[in-house]
Formats: structure tokens, C-alpha cells, sequence
């Protein structure tokens, strides 16, 4: 699946580039019978629907054409959402004084879910400014021990 994931990148990131679009993750899942290729794009100011169907266009002709898939799948291209994923340092650092949700591996202070404001990011930690209750309080979170990490929406 891996080989799929890296050849699809290949293709797909000249495509992004020449429509100044930015690759926010892939994945390739097989959910049912069905198997899926969803390849999550976005810009500063977010995609629209007729952004993912060009590239969509554009990336099928691509996959036709070299045929890397053995098998029937779904090409899905989509925004990441509101909720977007924070994969790299790239994605922490556009976050810093924004809303995120982190799950950790092993519990920090008792816990392993955390939402607030991220402070600050290094390769080494993350700093979030969490609220229990009325009071605020900082978390430091060693980088290696995050499991999940995406933008939060408040209301």
C-alpha cells in the first residue's frame, strides 16, 4: 500500500504545484469490499468543489495512464475539513494561536486528550494553553508522544 501511496504522491504533487494547491494527506483503504484512494488537498483560503474535480480529472487521467492499481477503487479528492489533520511541522506551525485537539499515546498529567490553544511547536514539544474549568493552565507535550493531532472548531 505504501508503494501505492509514494507512486500517487509522484503524481499528483506536479498537478498541486501548477494550481498552487498543497498535498495535505492521502490514504489508501480498503473499507468494505470497496478499496478508497482519498487524497486530501487545501490552500491559505481553502478549495472548492470544482478545485477537487480538476484535480480529480487530472490525477485519474494520470492513474489511467500508468494503470499502477490492480484492482476497482474510488478516487476521492477533498478538502481536509475544518478539522484538519496536523501532520508535519509545517502544519503545527500555521496552527500556533489556533484551537487544536491533540491525543496522546500515554497519558501526560493524568490525561491523554487535550483541546486549546497551541502556544508553541518544536520538533522536540508542543505547548497548548488548555482551560479546566475557569482556569487556565499550560501542557507541554513531547512531540514523540502524540498520537493524533488536528485543528479544533470552538463555537
Amino acid at each position: 500500500m505504501s508503494k501505492i501511496i509514494t507512486l500517487v504522491e509522484e503524481l499528483v504533487t506536479p498537478i498541486l504545484d501548477d494550481m498552487s494547491l498543497e498535498l495535505i494527506d492521502m490514504e489508501y483503504v480498503k473499507e468494505g469490499s470497496n478499496w478508497f484512494l482519498r487524497v486530501f488537498i487545501d490552500k491559505d483560503s481553502g478549495v472548492d468543489i470544482e478545485e477537487c474535480g480538476l484535480v480529480s480529472e487530472r490525477l485519474s487521467e494520470k492513474l489511467d495512464e500508468i494503470d499502477p492499481i490492480p484492482h476497482n477503487y474510488f478516487l476521492e479528492v477533498s478538502s481536509p475539513g475544518a478539522e484538519r489533520p496536523l501532520k508535519n511541522e509545517k502544519d503545527f506551525q500555521k496552527a500556533v494561536g489556533k484551537n487544536v485537539y491533540v491525543k496522546t499515546y500515554e497519558p501526560i498529567n493524568g490525561e491523554k486528550a487535550f483541546e486549546g490553544t497551541l502556544l508553541s511547536y518544536s520538533s522536540e514539544q508542543l505547548s497548548l494553553e488548555v482551560t479546566i474549568k475557569t482556569r487556565k493552565k499550560k501542557v507541554e507535550i513531547p512531540s514523540d508522544k502524540i498520537a493524533i493531532a488536528r485543528l479544533a472548531v470552538t463555537f
